[in-house]
């Protein structure tokens, strides 16, 4: 049986209507016959909620403590998710990062993944259980929670897809591809039709608030295609974008590709 990996932003799961929303999903594709893996950011603003709070009692909140109540965002995300699709009668787990195996660097607030162990995944898989992960996070050769910054749980959910070879990774969100310009903001703003690998990084190097530049790199490397769909719109397959490598229409230098971020060592990563 196929896997593919779901990635459900904040605005996605927002509230309890929201979160309908994204079980009926999740349970649409898991009748068709797939291993589901849903990787689920914190709710709405949680993660901005949580880091004020910490910043009113420290000017400097140490950075290891940061990393545990920025985490705490994604764990009730799992949660709230994996009761309500037991409630509809699927049975499904939450699994916070460390617990599906998910191994970083030591850096706090910006880890980069390094290893992922898919075994606890792949046993609760066979058991036929949707796995709800908690994306943004990790765990360090400290056994400490590490996160790994704005735009982590992209990075999550592609990394997992790799790790588990899966056929596809669904980035969903409130719009449904990638556009010109944010659509909530700019009625001009139009829908690109197809993207290659290094047009997307381009993009998300220039600041394009679409898809964390680390999971385009991963997606790149490990040829897992990318789609980005809304979570609200339930369109035709046409409204969905795929990253895929066959497409050149531009040509990037690696210089102006890689020039806003230092993520070398991922090239360098065993999985």
């Amino acid at each position: 049986m196929e896997t593919i990996v779901l990635k459900f932003g904040g605005s996605s799961l927002s509230n309890n209507d929201n979160l309908n929303t994204v079980a009926k999903k999740i349970i649409d594709l898991y009748n068709k016959k797939y291993n589901i893996v849903v990787i689920v950011s914190a709710q709405g603003k949680t993660t901005d909620k949580l880091l004020n709070e910490a910043k009113e009692l420290s000017e400097n909140p140490n950075k290891r403590e940061l990393d545990v109540l920025l985490s705490s965002g994604e764990q009730i995300s799992i949660s709230k998710l994996s009761i309500l699709l037991n409630n509809l009668g699927y049975n499904a787990i939450s699994l916070t990062g460390w617990q599906a195996g998910i191994f970083t660097n030591n850096v706090n607030q910006n880890a980069i993944i390094e290893n992922i162990d898919v075994t606890r995944i792949n046993q609760e898989l066979e058991k036929g259980n949707i796995v709800i992960i908690a994306g943004f996070q990790g765990y360090n050769e400290k056994l400490d929670i590490t996160t790994l910054g704005r735009g982590g749980s992209d990075t999550s959910a592609v990394a997992v897809a790799a790790a588990l070879k899966a056929k596809d990774c669904y980035i969903f969100s409130d719009v449904d591809g990638v556009y010109t310009a944010d659509p909530n903001k700019f009625k001009e703003a139009k829908k690109i039709a197809a993207l290659s690998y290094n047009e997307m990084l381009n993009i998300s190097n220039e600041g394009a608030k679409v898809l964390h530049n680390r999971s385009v790199e991963i997606g790149d490397k490990f040829k897992i295609p990318i789609i980005t769909k809304s979570t609200f719109n339930n369109k035709t397959r046409n409204d969905n974008i795929r990253y895929n490598r066959r497409r050149h229409h531009k040509k990037y230098s690696k210089k102006r590709l890689f020039k806003s971020f230092n993520n070398r060592s991922w090239y360098e990563q065993k999985f």
